[in-house]
């Protein structure tokens, strides 16, 4: 994608544009950022999405008493037969990895990496609808799918702010409003990340979240410290080797936090596992269970493609590659494979393609590296046959 075309999803402004004034800056309304959008799903359908074991789905219920009530799916028939008429919401998560449709709405935000995008969370409310004043930690494009919702902007917020005495929802106990606006169908409006905002439904309607990945200080510490730990002997320890006699055996000297600090660094600089953990922790699916590979042989794989079969990403799947000195990597669903730096384009290609078959893997199917790739992605689970 060209970054310096103008776009109609952002509002006739470039992607360079956008990501020097607005991403992660402030917000920004766009009028008919989809024009004529209609919500490839319904309403009833969303419910029926929230029936199932293995979709994430909650309802917010607003009581005169007990505002803001949390209810958690997976939900039965009877649970929407008794909500009242108004001031309710259901909120489904990660609905493009079941609706095909949902999921092709990505495609309008491929000028940003794709291993940032989380999910696409849908929402449906009815008047007066909403979850109250809050604030997230991560940028989210909020799309209008059906009806009509009024955004509220706030301050911003941090660790901080103070919320409301809730056991589920951090709604915020002070909410100073600076703009405020009504969406149609069509309408988008972004959100950088800790921008209060407070989102209330006119009438029955729909809302599209497209929210990002962004892990936090104490995630990355964490995660790649375990991942690091992996690799590191016990007997590689913390040394005060030449060091001079203690003036007073009960200091901790300057000279030994150097030593500390040199250590750390020496680790925690190597660019190769840090990459390695990075493209495994972004990659890693919100749903893991539903990656499952299939068993086959590569005689298999290799006659399903000659009679026609067609590979397709798992929806439930992430895939990324990066490069890694002169080799190449690919990182799929949490693990990450070597490989030599003359499957670039094959990489690219099973990372971005819709499809795969043998019109267009026919050169990588007579490399011996290249056709091993496949097969362990199916085996794997991030790539199924289309029939499946």
């Amino acid at each position: 994608m060209n970054p310096d075309i103008p776009l109609q999803l952002l509002g006739g402004i470039t992607a360079r544009e956008f990501l020097r004034d607005y991403w992660q800056k402030k917000p920004l309304l766009i009028r008919q950022a989809l024009p004529d959008f209609e919500s490839p799903i319904s309403a009833d359908e969303l419910a029926g999405l929230s029936l199932e074991e293995e979709v994430e789905a909650r309802l917010v219920i607003e009581h005169g008493e007990r505002p803001w009530e949390l209810r958690r799916g997976p939900f039965g028939e009877d649970d929407f037969k008794n909500l009242p008429e108004r001031d309710w919401t259901l909120l489904v998560q990660a609905v493009d990895q079941f609706v095909p449709d949902v999921a092709e709405l990505l495609q309008h935000f491929r000028f940003l990496p794709s291993w940032r995008i989380d999910d696409v969370m849908i929402s449906f409310a009815t008047p007066g609808g909403g979850v109250g004043p809050h604030f997230d930690n991560y940028d989210v494009f909020l799309l209008q799918g059906q009806g009509q919702r009024r955004w509220k902007i706030g301050q911003m917020c941090d660790a901080d702010s103070p919320l409301l005495a809730h056991a589920d929802l951090r709604i915020l106990a002070n909410f100073e409003q600076t703009d405020e606006w009504v969406l149609e169908p069509g309408d988008m409006l972004y959100l950088p990340p800790r921008l209060a905002h407070y989102g209330i439904a006119e009438d029955d309607c729909m809302t599209y979240s497209v929210g990002f990945r962004a892990p936090s200080a104490a995630e990355v510490l964490t995660h790649f410290t375990d991942f690091l730990g992996q690799f590191l002997p016990d007997e590689e320890r913390y040394s005060d080797a030449g060091t001079a006699p203690a003036s007073d055996p009960h200091q901790i000297q300057r000279d030994s936090l150097d030593r500390l600090k040199a250590l750390l660094a020496e680790h925690m600089g190597d660019e190769r596992l840090l990459m390695t953990w990075f493209g495994q922790f972004m990659t890693e699916p919100r749903y893991p269970e539903l990656v499952a590979g299939t068993e086959l042989s590569e005689e298999e794989l290799l006659g399903s493609l000659e009679d026609g079969a067609v590979l397709v990403r798992n929806p439930s799947a992430r895939l990324a590659w990066s490069e890694v000195g002169e080799d190449l990597v690919l990182f799929a669903s949490g693990q990450s494979r070597l490989l030599s730096a003359s499957l670039r384009e094959l990489l690219k290609l099973i990372c971005a393609a819709e499809a795969l078959h043998i019109d267009n893997l026919g050169q990588w199917l007579a490399d011996d590296e290249g056709r091993n790739l496949l097969l362990e992605l199916v085996k794997q689970g991030s790539l199924e046959f289309a029939d499946e």
